[in-house]
């Protein structure tokens, strides 16, 4: 696992699907679904250090190169 994508594979495997129209808050919400599925030991140690460094990374490079489309919607209007 080495991209968000492959985060968002692994969470699609237990039936969680995330779209919640920010990037930055879909991030947040994959890594919130990722402790879920380590407390309930679905997935192992390693598979959960993975997917959060993965996913700490993406919301580092959101925060500081924003791909969401807020802007372009504001400037559309």
């Amino acid at each position: 696992m080495r991209t968000y994508y492959d985060v968002l594979q692994l969470l699609k495997r237990y039936g969680t699907y995330i779209h919640v129209g920010e990037r930055l808050w879909d991030i947040e919400l994959a890594a919130v679904e990722v402790d879920r599925l380590h407390k309930l030991q679905l997935i192992d140690d390693k598979t959960y250090a993975t997917a959060k460094i993965v996913l700490r990374h993406e919301h580092e490079q959101e925060e500081k190169h924003p791909l969401n489309t807020t802007t372009r919607r504001q400037e559309n209007d």
